[in-house]
């Protein structure tokens, strides 16, 4: 009966099942295939980024995806003052704060990114656009959005927040 009473405490331990609840959880991207098209004229959404950038930011509405991952991915379409566009398919990692280039389109295909990873997205900087979606649309606080209709909401130029330095509680500037 000890033996039992021994063996029930052991199998309740979660250290010693691996399934402790405060242990660090460990990202397992899943896999990314390229768009099949082009970015979708009529489907970009302008979006604001900084006082300081000369270039103009839009993302394909359409091709945003919420991952199961926790990432969510998207074509952003950058201009330039004279008008030549840049389209880049990338994803956002809300609980680390990273953003990955996965490929470009050039000459009417996507082309993927041999050198993809995980980066830091920058607060500091006139382009700061990953920084936009992920506090304007794609991110609550530190979590994924999980609601395409609450992203879709976010976007509208009337009421998009990403361009805009995060505040705390107490409506002082944090990280500037």
């Amino acid at each position: 009966m000890a033996l039992a009473a021994t063996l029930i405490a052991c199998a309740g331990d979660p250290m010693e099942s691996g399934m402790d609840p405060f242990a660090p959880m460990v990202f397992k991207e899943g896999s990314t295939k390229m768009p099949e098209s082009p970015p979708n004229k009529s489907s970009l959404l302008s979006f604001y980024v900084s006082p300081s950038t000369i270039f103009k930011f839009s993302v394909d509405t359409q091709s945003i995806s919420i991952g199961a991952d926790g990432v969510t991915r998207y074509i952003v379409v950058i201009t330039n003052p004279s008008g030549e566009e840049q389209a880049q398919y990338e994803g956002i990692r809300c609980d680390s704060y990273q953003w990955k280039l996965y490929g470009n389109f050039e000459n009417g295909q996507w082309k993927e990114n041999p050198l993809a990873e995980w980066r830091d997205i920058k607060m500091k900087v006139a382009n700061r656009y990953q920084a936009a979606l992920a506090q304007g649309a794609f991110c609550n606080f530190n979590s994924q959005e999980q609601s395409m209709n609450t992203v879709m909401k976010s976007l509208n130029p009337n009421s998009f927040t990403g361009g805009t330095k995060p505040s705390n509680s107490n409506g002082v500037i944090i990280g500037y």
